[in-house]
């Protein structure tokens, strides 16, 4: 069931996000998002590990820019035991130019363009502007999400230490 929420979002001035609030507890919802190379990944694609979700707006804003940079550091620390994306409605095209100028190869760069289905099954579609609002989610290995931060003011950074300790605590 698609629900709305209102939201603040300090330059777009007030806003609904579309779907679900999530919680610690809950399910993760399903999705299909779109790979660098145009490969679609679900749920399913990263079982078995922890996965940290961050969701941006746009790669090319800059603290978008600066919440996927810090992300991906973390990420190299970690190695294979945990999964990290970043969401985003933009083009796998600018996904990629973005991953190169930034050297960032630990994180996997995941579109949500084609149709918008991770925003409205996660709860950080912005439908008026057709893309993610600000959020992280931490998904455990059963797919359970175990931390969820919806960012309410769009040039907010998210609680990086909050989000990288429930990953961390996953993996003992």
């Amino acid at each position: 069931m698609t629900t709305q929420r209102a939201e603040a979002f300090d330059f777009f001035g007030p806003r609904s996000l579309t779907g679900p609030e999530l919680k610690p507890g809950d399910a993760a919802p399903d999705f299909q998002l779109i790979t660098n190379a145009f490969e679609t990944v679900t749920k399913a694609t990263y079982a078995g590990k922890p996965l940290l979700i961050s969701v941006v707006p746009s790669l090319d804003t800059g603290v978008c820019s600066k919440q996927t940079i810090r992300f991906n550091a973390e990420a190299a620390t970690l190695k294979d035991r945990a999964s990290f994306v970043t969401v985003s409605a933009d083009l796998p095209f600018a996904q990629s130019r973005w991953c190169g100028s930034n050297n960032a190869d630990h994180v996997q760069t995941l579109s949500d363009h084609r149709d918008m289905n991770f925003g409205a099954a996660y709860g950080t579609l912005l439908g008026d502007f057709r893309f993610d609002s600000r959020a992280v989610f931490v998904v455990d290995a059963d797919g359970i999400v175990r931390y969820a931060q919806y960012v309410p003011v769009a040039g907010q950074e998210p609680d990086y230490d909050r989000a990288l300790d429930a990953i961390k605590a996953l993996l003992g």
